[in-house]
């Protein structure tokens, strides 16, 4: 039988692109930067999130799975913002960062 707070799951809107992006993360490993960024990224989007256990399950297991504390995968992903913009995309011909 399912609890109230099952019942009260919301769908999260970028909920099925998201997931590809778990999936590949599941594959990856921490030696490319942009798989921690998308990590961390994921972390912080479905952090207290009330739905999407199978993807907050697994953005657990990667973190696991790289061997890695959530604290060591954000001074990484400081580290890499810090250097400079990450998420880029071309808009009317002017760079801008992507952070959907």
């Amino acid at each position: 039988m399912a609890s109230a707070a099952e019942n009260k799951d919301q769908n999260h809107p970028q909920a099925s692109r998201d997931r590809e992006i778990v999936n590949r993360l599941l594959e990856g490993t921490p030696d490319e930067p942009l798989n921690l960024a998308e990590l961390a990224r994921l972390r912080i989007r479905y952090c207290g999130f009330p739905g999407a256990r199978d993807i907050q399950r697994d953005l657990d297991k990667v973190l696991g799975q790289w061997q890695m504390e959530e604290a060591e995968l954000f001074e990484k992903t400081r580290q890499i913002h810090a250097a400079g913009p990450f998420y880029k995309v071309r808009s009317n011909k002017q760079e801008q960062e992507d952070w959907t």
